[in-house]
């Protein structure tokens, strides 16, 4: 099997997240890989956000809102990327929501990974509503790894 060409790893600018970014860019690194960081983000107020999270707790945090902090989310993720060993970092900031904002990052930059964190995939939410890393292996036309970024 021929190494990654293109590694594809979502971030919504949490902690968990970016251990996501840190592991992609070690294997972008190691394979010679195009790094493809990507934020989705919803073009909503704040009074939307906060009463999500007051229903939802932090586990509705990868919905980031607005164009600029989705902006600032894969500058400082590109920084870290390049710290982990990945030598070729795009970023790209999608709007809508996370799983079909990273197949289209996917598909446009016809990637061979993609790359999530575990963030959602055993919480209460995430049981009920579907997390962004079980239903992006779902629903993924390419091999997805999930790195383990929570306890």
């Amino acid at each position: 099997m021929a190494a990654y060409q293109t590694v594809v790893v979502g971030t919504d600018g949490s902690d968990s997240s970016y251990l996501a970014v840190d592991r992609a860019a070690a294997i972008a690194g190691d394979t010679g890989a195009v790094l493809v960081i990507a934020c989705a983000y919803q073009p909503r107020d704040e009074r939307d956000l906060g009463r999500a999270q007051d229903q939802l707790g932090s586990d509705v945090a990868y919905q980031v809102v607005g164009f600029n902090p989705a902006e600032e989310t894969v500058r400082t993720a590109s920084e870290r990327a390049h710290r982990a060993g990945a030598g070729k970092v795009e970023t790209v900031v999608v709007d809508g929501d996370p799983v079909p904002a990273l197949a289209k990052v996917v598909h446009d930059h016809n990637a061979d990974l993609l790359v999530v964190g575990n963030r959602g995939l055993n919480t209460l939410a995430g049981r009920i509503l579907g997390s962004v890393p079980a239903e992006a292996a779902r629903k993924s036309t390419v091999d997805v790894l999930i790195v383990h970024t929570t306890g």
